[in-house]
């Protein structure tokens, strides 16, 4: 207790909340200037230094990756802190507490619409779904956010609307949430937060910084130097997954030709929905991209349901974010991942399909 108590005085010792102050501000500039000039610096390092042809599929994948990398990186360092920081000062029992009584038909709804206006692809939201594994959110809550962030996207559902109608604009967020709503519950009800990875169900681990500084006030101090560690701990744990699952998807979004999937999808047979979910799920987009490839769709003769299919496991699940998420969960829980998302986009494919000529 006595060591506690003088490491608390010692984090305290020195700490000038206007140099901290002063120090975020100019961190979370430097943050939005880096973020901002993601898109110039990926495009001029792949076309102008390494000196790739623009439209070729090597120069494809290297801006991708250029672009992808860092972004999903800075997210990962600012989403983490944050996190930890607004947890090192509520009473996160008396969260998970609500979350798991009778609010938790409310949590999932809430997790699947913040998932909604959350504006990241599916490696994008592995940085808040890290936050809220860590701050030991209920599973289902937390997966509902995972299922539905990459599905939605306010800017993807007004380039639906507007290009092929609101009525197939309407189907696809109902859609998505209902698969992050349903997929919720499905984990929690099979307690799927036992197949997490070991150091993320040793509750010990999690919670007792939060525990000791509770002791007394929580000082600012104490905020940030819990921030930090739980950040740069997570970051060391996934930035070399991250690289990693960045360029598989980078190799996927250059050399996998978009009109092979139009060819390939069938014209309606039962079998050729899950085959579409199943060849969406390699590929690595987000939902703004996605919505041309809707449109050369349906002009070819697909039916909405495997349209919508192969969209949807498209933007929700990849391989980079498998091998990203593999840093957190087992494989037995991303196979049970996989297999609920296959199942339930293959039964909404299949609703839609029969129902094209009835809804559309």
């Amino acid at each position: 207790m006595a060591c506690t108590c003088n490491s608390s005085r010692t984090v305290d010792t020195g700490f000038s909340k206007t140099r901290y102050a002063l120090t975020i501000f100019l961190a979370l500039t430097s943050w939005v200037l880096a973020y901002a000039m993601l898109i110039p610096v990926s495009q001029w390092i792949a076309h102008d230094l390494l000196r790739m042809e623009k439209g070729s599929r090597l120069g494809d994948a290297a801006s991708f990756f250029f672009y992808d990398a860092p972004k999903i990186l800075l997210l990962l360092v600012l989403m983490v802190y944050l996190i930890s920081w607004l947890r090192a000062g509520v009473n996160a029992e008396r969260i998970r507490n609500l979350l798991s009584g009778r609010a938790r038909s409310l949590g999932y709804i809430l997790a699947a619409g913040f998932g909604a206006v959350s504006p990241f692809c599916s490696c994008s939201t592995i940085p808040l779904f890290l936050g809220f594994v860590s701050a030991r959110i209920p599973i289902g809550i937390t997966m509902a956010f995972l299922i539905t962030s990459p599905i939605i996207n306010e800017v993807a559902v007004i380039l639906l609307w507007g290009l092929l109608g609101w009525k197939f604009a309407v189907t696809y967020v109902a859609v998505g949430m209902f698969a992050g709503i349903a997929g919720g519950i499905i984990m929690d009800a099979l307690h799927a937060e036992r197949w997490l990875q070991p150091v993320f169900r040793k509750e010990q681990l999690l919670i007792a910084p939060i525990h000791t500084m509770r002791q007394n006030k929580i000082s600012l101090a104490k905020r940030h130097v819990f921030a930090a560690s739980e950040m740069k701990s997570i970051f060391r744990k996934v930035w070399a997954w991250v690289l990693l699952g960045v360029a598989v998807g980078a190799g996927l979004h250059g050399y996998v030709p978009q009109n092979w999937f139009a060819e390939h999808l069938g014209a309606g047979q039962w079998w050729s929905v899950p085959f579409a979910v199943g060849a969406g799920i390699p590929l690595y987009t987000n939902a703004t991209g996605i919505v041309p490839v809707m449109e050369s769709f349906l002009a070819k003769g697909l039916p909405i349901g495997t349209t919508l299919a192969f969209c949807m496991s498209a933007v929700a699940v990849s391989l980079p974010e498998f091998m990203i998420l593999k840093q957190v969960m087992t494989w037995k829980l991303i196979a049970l991942f996989v297999a609920m998302l296959l199942a339930m986009f293959s039964l909404a494919g299949w609703f839609l399909n029969a129902a094209q000529a009835f809804i559309f």
